[in-house]
Parts: structure tokens; sequence; C-alpha cells
């Protein structure tokens, strides 16, 4: 793993609030999620099987995710990762997500809508950190390919 994808993956993990963005037919859809983690596999995400959002990554995996550091400062800095969504169905991985985040079976539950949960990660992408300093120069900054 290169020096550069690691520090996109330090920032992504650092700042688990992000947004998505999908499609709908023709019209974007953006929402707040809060990153399960990051590493050199991809971005990973879950979210329940019977939200739109689901149905959206299904018909056009392409996405945009906005990660966000220091936002109440003049000096903020935004990452942006552009690549495409991919289901996990992986026993270990679900197994982990229910210990590490037990509280989200329990809003499943409460929601009062049977659902599963759809473990999804980003991968075959691109990723670049932006700011003020290059803003006008964003088509400028290099790209990370993961």
């Amino acid at each position: 793993m290169t020096e550069e994808l690691k520090e996109i993956i330090e920032f992504a993990n650092q700042n688990p609030s992000t947004w998505i963005a999908t499609c709908e037919g023709d019209q974007p859809r953006v929402r707040g999620f809060l990153m399960w983690f990051a590493d050199e596999s991809g971005f990973y995400f879950h979210t329940a099987k019977k939200k739109s959002i689901a149905s959206q990554l299904e018909k056009n995996p392409k996405v945009e995710i906005g990660f966000i550091r220091n936002a109440d400062k003049p000096t903020f800095e935004m990452l942006r990762v552009a690549g495409v969504s991919q289901e996990v169905n992986d026993k270990e991985l679900e197994k982990r997500l229910y210990e590490e985040r037990p509280w989200l079976w329990d809003n499943v539950k409460n929601s009062g809508i049977d659902s599963d949960v759809l473990i999804f990660r980003v991968v075959n992408g691109s990723a670049y950190v932006w700011s003020m300093a290059n803003n006008i120069q964003e088509d400028k900054i290099p790209r990370v390919k993961f």
C-alpha cells in the first residue's frame, strides 16, 4: 500500500461522518452516513436492505463519498472518494459488525420493519483531498487509486 493511500484511509477512519451520493434514475441523491471503517480493501458501510439506497446501489453502483476534517475552521479539508459499491457477503464481517455496532440491530428491530442489514464497500476508485488552498485548481490535485 502506498503512503498516499495510507493517508486517505487514515483521513476517512478519523472522520467517519460522511455524505454518500447515489443516483435514482437521473436524480442525484445524497445522505449522511457513519462509515464503519476503511482499509486497503475499501470503504465499508452498512444499511438496511429495505432502504432506498440499497436499491439505488443495485441499479447503479457508482457512488461518491465526501468526508470533512475541521469543518468549523477556514482551513477545513474534504476527502472526495469516487468508486463502485460492492455488496459484501461475509459471515465473519457480519459477526464483527454485530459486535462493534450492536445498536444497529436494535434500530432495525425498533423500526417495526423486518429488514436484513446490507454491508457494502466502495472499491475500484480514486480519492483526493481538497481544501480552500487548492480550490481553484481542483482538477490538478493528484488522485489516489484504490
